[in-house]
């Protein structure tokens, strides 16, 4: 039977396309993960069981006046060079091609926090200067031996991960309800995701 184009409002006909690039956003209302797609979500938040509501209509104009928009960029920018520093500096093949993965899981997770929020980067900001690249390893990597392993490496980017969520969920229990609170929500739940997948890798060691 026809329907409307949920995009563009046309009126289709039974079995039409139209606006194929669609994305819907939708949340988890225990653990507040957000996330995006092409399909309607269908069953459980894939984290934590909870049940998923469709984000509709939510405009945050100019993303960075939100204070956790912007901690969220910058953490997710430290996390980034953190893991490619890391991976400049490994040891062994073996060492290079995990930190390789990491390095592009996060370089994943900065695209889906532009995508999600509008809170887009500029190139200058992802590439850094060999001197800037200098200074953030000295302090990135304080307290790693030279001769640490990869368990080191993934130990101190967990402890990164930890306090980034623990930063958001601190951040939103001082505030009232609203967006704001939602935001850091969110990006708590985005953080716990990360900690549980380097978790996971950390087992593997």
């Amino acid at each position: 039977m026809p329907s409307n184009c949920p995009k563009c409002r046309r009126i289709l006909e039974e079995d039409e396309i139209c606006c194929a690039q669609v994305r819907y956003t939708w949340k988890c209302r225990k653990c507040h993960k957000l996330s995006t797609g092409f399909a309607v979500p269908y069953g459980k938040c894939f984290l934590c069981g909870g049940e998923l509501e469709v984000i509709e209509g939510r405009e945050l104009g100019d993303s960075m006046r939100f204070q956790a928009i912007r901690d969220a960029v910058q953490f997710e920018l430290n996390s980034f060079h953190f893991y490619k520093l890391a991976r400049d500096r490994a040891q062994s093949p073996e060492q290079r091609s995990v930190l390789e993965r990491l390095y592009e899981a996060e370089l994943d997770h900065l695209h889906e926090l532009e995508e999600k929020y509008h809170a887009h980067l500029d190139r200058e900001v992802v590439e850094l200067s060999a001197n800037e690249q200098m200074l953030l390893s000295n302090w990135l990597f304080q307290g790693i031996s030279a001769d640490g392993g990869i368990k080191e490496l993934y130990q101190a980017a967990l402890e990164m991960e930890k306090r980034t969520r623990d930063h958001f969920n601190r951040l939103a229990v001082s505030l009232p309800e609203g967006l704001e609170r939602d935001l850091c929500l969110e990006l708590a739940s985005e953080e716990e995701e990360h900690v549980a997948m380097l978790e996971g890798e950390l087992e593997q060691i």
